[in-house]
Formats: C-alpha cells, structure tokens, sequence
C-alpha cells in the first residue's frame, strides 16, 4: 500500500510535473539562464553534431553546415518566436495546432505528434546517453575494456537519470547554467585552437579545397549536394521546441498580467531563442571547419577516433589528454543532464494532453510510473541500437523535424486566420522547406518513422482503451451555477424540500415546446401537480474534449425556468450538475428522462466518440460509479 501511494504520488494534481517544462513555477528566472535549460539539450549536441555532419557530408560538410545555418536562423528562428508569441504557456506547437484543429481531427493530429515528439525526446535520452559513453571509452585514461561494453554503461548512464527522477527531480537552474558556461567555454578554446592551427598551416585549408573540388567541379552541384544532405544535418535544429517548452520559467514585467497575455515573459522567450540560435550558429559552423580541416576523414568512420566525438578528438590531439579529459567530463555531464531535459519534457507532454483527452489512464497524471515506463523504452532503443550514436541519428533528425515542420505549419494557419498575407506568405515557404526536409529524411533514413510509428499506434491504442474505460467518470474538472440557477435551486428546496429537472434537449425553445415536454414528464412519471419542475438543457460542444470547466446558466423562458449549460458529453455532464445541485440544495434531487429508441449498440458508439447515446442509463451509471451512497445519489427516472 505504502509502495502504491509513493508511485501514484501527484496523480491527483492535474498536469503537475516535474523539471524545467513545469506549467507553473514557484520561481521565474532570467531569460539567459532559463536559456542553459534549452542549452543542456540544444549545446550539447556539439558532442556529436560535428562528426556526424563530417560522416554525412564528406569534405562538403562546411558548405552544407552554412545551409543549416541559414535554415536556422531564417527559418526555425522566425518560425518559434511566433511560436512564442502565440503559445506563451509553455505548450507550445502542438497545442497551436490543436486550437487550430478543433473536434476529434485536431485530437487525432495532435496523437500523431505526440508520438514524433516522443520519438525526438526519447532518442535525445538514449542518442545523448550513447555519445556519453563513447567519450568516457575513447578517453586515454580509461580502462581498454571500456569500448567493449558500450550497451551496459549506455544503461547504467539512463538508469542514474531514471533513478533521479524517481526520488524527485528538483529545479536545476544553477546546475544548468554551470554546465552550459563551462561546456561552452571549453568547446570555444579548442575551436580557437583549432582555426589557430588552420591559419598557422593554411596548406590544410588549400589541400580540403583542391580534394573538395577534384570530387565536385561545379560549385552549384556542391551546393545542390549540400542541400540534399542538409537533412542528415537536422540535429542542429534540436533546440527549439524545448526553448518556447521552458517558457513558464521566464522572468516577465513587473506589470505583465498572469492570466493575460505577458509581453515581459514573450520578449525574454524571444531574446533567449534568438541568443541560443546565433551562439549555436556561430560554432556549428567553426567546428564544422575545424574538424573537417584537421581530422582525416577516415577517423569519422565507425571505429574511428572522431566518430560521435569530433571536437573531443581535436582537444586531446592538440590541448593534451589532460584538458581532452576536462572536456569529456564536460561533455559527459552535459550529454547526461541533456537526458534529463528530455524526461522532463516526456513528464510535460503526457500529464499536458493525454488525460484531459481521456485518452490515459488515472496514474498517467503520476510522474514514478512514466519515469519507470520511459526508463524502460530507453533501455529497449539502446539494446536495439547497441548504443550507437550514428544509428540513432536518423530517428533522432525525425523526430526533430515533424515537430519544427508541425510548428511551421501552425504559424502559417495562424497567420492566414489573422489575415498576415506577407508573414502568411513567409511562414508558408519556410514551411514547404521543412516538409522537403522531412520527407527526404524519411526516405533516406526510415527508422525514425518507424520508431515514431511504433509510439504513434501505442499511444492511439491505448488512448482508445482508455477513452472506453473512463467513459463514465465525470468530466468537469470544475462546475460552476450562476446566481439565477441557484436561485432556482435554492427556492424548490426551501419550499418543497425536492428539486425535480426534467432533461430536455435543445430545440426550438417556444412556449408550447416547453409546455408539451412539461405535461409527457408529469404523465408519464407520475410527477406530483403541486411539485415545480426546471429544465436542464445540455448545448452542444466539441465532443471531443474529456474535462471540461462547466457553467451552469439560469434562464426564463416563456415563463418557463431553464438550466443551460454548454458541454461536448451529455450524460456526464449532466451527472456534474446534480451533484452540485444536490450540494447546493442540501436535497438529493431528481430528474426525468424519455427512453432513447435508437439500437443500444449504436447509442454506445455515439456516446463513446460524439458524447451522446442512450443518455439516462449512462447517466445513471455515471452517478453509480461517483456516489457509492444510494442515500445521496440523484435519482434517475425514465418513462
């Protein structure tokens, strides 16, 4: 028992969580050091990103290193400080898309998504995790045998990170900030060093252009090679999403308003997106230099010295082993804690989306229980992989991409529903370049879809199951009566000690409609002429959504007394307003239904994808299930 509610523990706390994606934060930070929680994930890719660049693209590697620099800043930038602007409570793309896309297509969309952005958070665990343990094994001080047990170490780095999260991952912002400065100062002397030596030995640079030239005479087919390989190149792009996702932890304007739109908060999100792409910008494409200049292209090739570890190789070969080991403790630590970035990011988007979908199970709001699932899928893809950074390269590219091509497309849609012809315009070709992206890298490297499929029928699948199992919980996470309903309320308690509604589906609303239902009820359920009845109309909504707030509204109409209240799922809607009418009232109250004629097999597809059916059974199970007591349950009649 004590087990069970150490791992259930916040289960009952909404889409609380843990780590740098949290929705709310007790403490906001500067814009540049809420800028290292992004670089823990987006600078750590420096620990590969060379190498596999110099794997992909040869000796183009600093040609095609410029297109992906040009991509960044005019196209992924532009695209996430929109992002910013419009999604400013940390959800960011996916959550644009889903307002976009309203009713089951947007829910379905997003489903897909999910599974991608699982897709890129899980393989920035295990790609960050494996390149980890390849700079402890290629360091000189470390034990031989090390580079023989690549898998086991990779397992031993996740189940550290997994083991950190169960205890409770805290607010790491010192930590971050520490590893970010350090990491990046380190990553700065030996790129300087490095273009030190390729200005003290120009012929490296003359003989990279005579072998680059003997291989491509024309400078347009290396630029047209550069722009095929460019997809290869996407971890680059890794850093955005998570940016505009750690935007609740900005420091905003003292007058910026907390339920409004924070412009102090925005413009931070703005400076720290525009800060990490122009820093990142500017040693993507030194390194790329560097590292194509100074290391033999065969040191790139699995097995060789440079692969996945490009920087490190040029800080042992020209700073010493003493400062290359300085630098691999940096990059291991930072590779490590880019991992529990990546977690954190799992623990946001699940407890965010699936259970407000309906489409999780109760323990999903927990965050033990997803650190143990994820933990697991990590040991799975680096057993699959056998922990090998080259190879998990192209799922990570796809992950990467859907989402930076989704939130492409979300600003296109939002700027032509705001009537922006020219950023319209803009966000629509930036968009097309990243679906090209996309789909080349998909057909160059489909494991990333394959993975990402995986996670895509596994979420749907068990979000179905769940959205059948939970079907008669109530829904509203809160409910509210106005003052005209509880006056109704109150008045049929105090004189009558009862508070009889009689369920009516919204029609035309005319007197004799009201008058005509009135008299069925009252005869056919034996209503007492003395006992007053009000109505309870439920307005339709997107059926879709599973919790929702609810505000019950009181009406006269044609001299008739009227509940009303807007809601996407009848029944459980329904069962929400006599439990607050019973609470009110302080009376256990009543209400009268009309049976359904339809077959009972259809009205349970109905109500399972559109919110209605076969209402009073599943209103009375609804209650069943939410009021053990009989004594306090609303009663249900049908005639």
């Amino acid at each position: 028992m004590r087990l069970r509610r150490w791992m259930l523990h916040g289960a009952d706390q909404g889409a609380s969580h843990q780590g740098p994606h949290q929705v709310e934060v007790e403490k906001t930070h500067s814009w540049w050091r809420v800028m290292c929680l992004t670089g823990v994930d987006y600078f750590s890719t420096l620990g590969y990103q060379p190498a596999i660049a110099a794997l992909a693209a040869g000796l183009l590697s600093p040609i095609a290193t410029i297109v992906l620099v040009l991509v960044t800043l005019f196209g992924a930038l532009p695209v996430y400080r929109r992002v910013a602007q419009d999604s400013f409570k940390g959800a960011g793309s996916i959550m644009m898309l889903e307002k976009l896309l309203p009713w089951w297509a947007g829910k379905l969309f997003v489903l897909v998504l999910l599974g991608f952005a699982v897709t890129d958070f899980m393989i920035t665990m295990t790609l960050s995790a494996a390149d980890a343990t390849a700079h402890i094994a290629e360091n000189p001080f470390t034990p031989h045998w090390f580079t023989e047990i690549p898998v086991p170490i990779t397992l031993v780095l996740l189940l550290l990170l997994g083991i950190v999260f169960l205890r409770g991952f805290k607010e790491a912002i010192g930590i971050a900030v520490g590893l970010v400065a350090v990491f990046l100062l380190l990553n700065a002397v030996v790129v300087a060093v490095a273009l030190w030596h390729v200005f003290e030995r120009p012929v490296v640079a003359t003989d990279w252009w005579s072998n680059l030239t003997a291989q491509h005479s024309n400078p347009l087919v290396m630029i047209g090679i550069a722009l095929v390989v460019f997809p290869k190149l996407a971890l680059g792009l890794s850093g955005f999403e998570t940016g505009v996702a750690v935007m609740p932890q900005v420091r905003g304007d003292a007058g910026d308003d907390p339920k409004g739109r924070p412009e102090g908060r925005i413009r931070g999100t703005k400076r720290l997106l525009t800060t990490a792409a122009i820093i990142m910008s500017t040693f993507l494409i030194t390194s790329s230099i560097a590292t194509t200049f100074l290391i033999p292209q065969q040191e790139f090739q699995p097995g060789g010295g440079a692969n996945g570890r490009a920087l490190a190789f040029l800080a042992h070969e020209y700073l010493g082993n003493v400062f290359g080991s300085v630098y691999d403790v940096s990059t291991v630590a930072i590779l490590w804690f880019a991992g529990a970035s990546a977690m954190a990011g799992l623990l946001n988007l699940v407890p965010r989306f699936l259970p407000r979908y309906g489409m999780a199970p109760q323990w999903a709001r927990a965050t033990r229980p997803l650190v143990i699932i994820f933990t697991l899928i990590a040991f799975a893809i680096t057993i699959i992989f056998e922990a090998n950074v080259d190879a998990q390269g192209g799922a990570y590219a796809t992950g990467v991409l859907v989402l930076i091509t989704s939130a492409a497309v979300a600003v296109t849609l939002s700027a032509r529903r705001k009537q922006q012809k020219k950023r319209t315009i803009g966000f629509g070709v930036i968009a097309v370049v990243f679906v090209y992206t996309t789909v080349a890298n998909v057909i160059e490297r489909p494991d990333g879809v394959r993975i990402a499929g995986v996670f895509i029928i596994a979420i749907v699948v068990v979000s179905l199951v769940s959205r059948v199992r939970r079907s008669f919980e109530l829904r509203a996470s809160s409910i509210e009566l106005d003052a005209t309903a509880r006056r109704f309320i109150e008045a049929d308690a105090d004189q009558f000690s009862s508070v009889c509604i009689i369920a009516n589906e919204p029609g035309a609303g005319t007197a004799e409609a009201y008058r005509s239902k009135g008299r069925e009820e009252r005869r056919d359920s034996g209503i007492p002429a003395r006992v007053p009845t009000m109505f309870l109309e439920v307005l339709p909504a997107d059926s879709s959504d599973f919790e929702e707030d609810l505000v019950v509204e009181g009406h006269v109409v044609q001299g008739h007394r009227v509940l009303r209240v807007r809601s996407g799922n009848v029944p459980n809607t329904i069962a929400s307003t006599l439990l607050a009418v019973r609470d009110i009232a302080g009376v256990v109250p009543s209400i009268y239904f009309e049976w359904n004629e339809g077959s009972p097999i259809q009205n349970a597809l109905r109500f399972v994808f559109t919110g209605v059916g076969d209402v009073a059974p599943v209103t009375r199970e609804v209650l069943r299930e939410a009021e053990p007591d009989v004594h306090r349950r609303p009663t249900v009649h049908v005639s």
